[in-house]
């Protein structure tokens, strides 16, 4: 991924969050951004897409103990630890930080 589609990526996901914040409609929302609403309903669905394709293959080491943190390791070479009892909406919201940084 080149640094201009990396950047039209970090762009976009940042506007669909701000949107599903806003409480705006699709137009407004657009309109007050000076937004064309045809890509903003392009770069949804393509984000929406992408986020259904991130299934990563789990693999369990024999011999851990079940009370231990499991390591997460991300495509851009980062780790992210989580211990029993995590917060399953942080966590989402701090892999989305993270990946986007990517």
């Amino acid at each position: 991924m080149t640094k201009r589609s990396k950047k039209a990526w970090t762009k976009w996901r940042r506007l669909i969050r701000e949107h599903a914040r806003s409480g705006q409609t699709v137009m407004a929302f657009c309109r007050e951004r000076g937004l064309c609403r045809p890509y903003f309903f392009t770069w949804k669905k393509r984000l929406q897409e992408d986020a259904q394709a991130k299934f990563l293959e789990v693999q369990v080491t024999e011999g851990a103990p079940s009370g231990d943190a499991v390591e997460i390791r991300l495509q851009n070479g980062r780790s992210l630890m989580v211990r029993p009892g995590f917060d399953a909406e942080h966590v989402r919201a701090l892999l989305a930080v993270v990946e986007a940084a990517g």
